[in-house]
C-alpha cells in the first residue's frame, strides 16, 4: 500500500514538474480534494488547480530537486528544494499527501525561503535567563 501511494504522488508531481501538465495532476485528485496551508488557509480541488495553473507562468523555469519521498499508510511526505527562475530565492517545501481509494484526497504544504531559516529558528534557542 505505501509503495503504491508513493507511486501515485510521484506520478502526479512528475507530470506537473517536468511538463507543467496540470490535467495529469487533476486526474490524480479526488473530487472532494482539499489543500491546506498554514493559518487555516484551505482550497477546494478547483480553487487549488486554478492557483497551480496561474502559478505556472511566473514559476516557469523553476528547478525542483526532490530529496525525500516517505510513505506511512495512507500518507506520503515529499521534501523538496526549489529554485525560482533567474535570481529568485531558494525555497524548502514539505508536502504531505493523504491517499484515499487510489487518489490524492488531501494535501498540506509548508514553504520556507531558505534564506529565512536562521530567523525562523529563534524560538528554538534556549530561553535567555
Amino acid at each position: 500500500m505505501t509503495t503504491e501511494n508513493k507511486n501515485i504522488v510521484q506520478r502526479a508531481l512528475a507530470g506537473l514538474i517536468e511538463t507543467g501538465d496540470v490535467d495529469a495532476l487533476a486526474r490524480s485528485l479526488s473530487d472532494d480534494f482539499v489543500h491546506h496551508r498554514p493559518g487555516s488557509i484551505t482550497s477546494s480541488r478547483g480553487e487549488w488547480l486554478a492557483a497551480v495553473r496561474a502559478a505556472l507562468v511566473p514559476l516557469a523555469g523553476m528547478r525542483v530537486e526532490i530529496h525525500q519521498v516517505l510513505a506511512d499508510g495512507d500518507h506520503v511526505m515529499v521534501y523538496s528544494r526549489r529554485w525560482l527562475a533567474d535570481t529568485g530565492p531558494e525555497i524548502a517545501v514539505v508536502d504531505i499527501w493523504r491517499i484515499d481509494d487510489g487518489l490524492i484526497a488531501e494535501g498540506w504544504e509548508i514553504i520556507e525561503p531558505v534564506a529565512q531559516v536562521a530567523a525562523n529558528l529563534v524560538w528554538w534557542a534556549p530561553a535567555q535567563r
